[in-house]
Parts: C-alpha cells; sequence; structure tokens
C-alpha cells in the first residue's frame, strides 16, 4: 500500500534554470502495532530538487506494509522492524518516486540504497550518548535525512 504526492513548485521557469540540481533524500518511519506479533511499518521518502535558491519539485512517496514478525527477543525485534522492514519497503518507495519525477518532466532521478542496518545502529549509538551511556527502555522509531545525490551519479 502506498500514497504519493509530487509538486512543481516553481514550474515553469524551473525548465529555464541553468546548472545542476541539488537532490535531498529524507525518510520518516511510522510503526503501528496491529495484534500480537503483527505491525504496520510505514515508510515516508521525500525528495526535494533545488536549483540555485529554487524549488524545482518535491516528490512524497508513503509506502506501508503490514509485517507479521515473531520469535525474536525485545532488542531484537525493535531492530527487524526497524531495519528489515524499511529495507523491504523501499525499493518499491524509491521506484515509486522515480516514475513521479520523471512523469513531471524532470531528468531520470535513480536514488540509491540506503543501509538501514547503518542508520539504526547510528540513531542507537545517539540515543546511547544523549541518555549518557545507559540504555533506553523506550526506544523511538528512526528519522533519517540523507543526500541522494544529483541524478548525474547514479
Amino acid at each position: 500500500m502506498g500514497v504519493l504526492g509530487g509538486r512543481t513548485c516553481v514550474a515553469p521557469e524551473v525548465f529555464k534554470e541553468q546548472g545542476q540540481a541539488d537532490i535531498k533524500m529524507s525518510l520518516a518511519q511510522r510503526v503501528d502495532e496491529l495484534g500480537e506479533n503483527l505491525h504496520e511499518v510505514a515508510l515516508t521518502v521525500t525528495v526535494t530538487a533545488t536549483v540555485g535558491e529554487k524549488t524545482a519539485y518535491l516528490a512524497e512517496v508513503a509506502q506501508a506494509g503490514i509485517f507479521l514478525i515473531s520469535g525474536f527477543s525485545e532488542q531484537n525485534m525493535h531492530a527487524v522492524i526497524n531495519t528489515l522492514c524499511p529495507g523491504t519497503l523501499f525499493p518499491y518507495a524509491r521506484r515509486t518516486i522515480s516514475t513521479l519525477v520523471a512523469e513531471g518532466g524532470f531528468p531520470p532521478l535513480v536514488l540509491q540504497p540506503v543501509n538501514f542496518d547503518q542508520l539504526y545502529a547510528q540513531r542507537m549509538q545517539e540515543l546511547i550518548s544523549q541518555q549518557g551511556g545507559g540504555a533506553s527502555e523506550n526506544r523511538p522509531e528512526t528519522d533519517a535525512a540523507v543526500a541522494a545525490g544529483s541524478a548525474a551519479e547514479n
């Protein structure tokens, strides 16, 4: 299941702009527990392209899935929900973003794969540092912002 949106912020003037677009991608995740061992994970991917000071476009896709996960400790369950689930959803969101951008008349955009294991490890390390070295009993879901690179870096 997915929700998408896209908008061109300064069209048609943006097509006259010279220079390479600066592409930024941000990720957000929402997790809802639907029942015992049943989780809905929604990954939102937002891509913003700017040329100079102007925003050329913003494309956003929310890709969700329902995951039945069992047989893990609480700590491992948290890691699975925040790494394997978004890792499963990302390729679908990435393809939808690429299609949305191309159908908007912009140059092709191929987002690079995301290492959700690394993002999760960084986020957990940040939480431990913020809490003075203590482990978090209440672990928030991961949020990440990463630079996607330009379409020319495919």
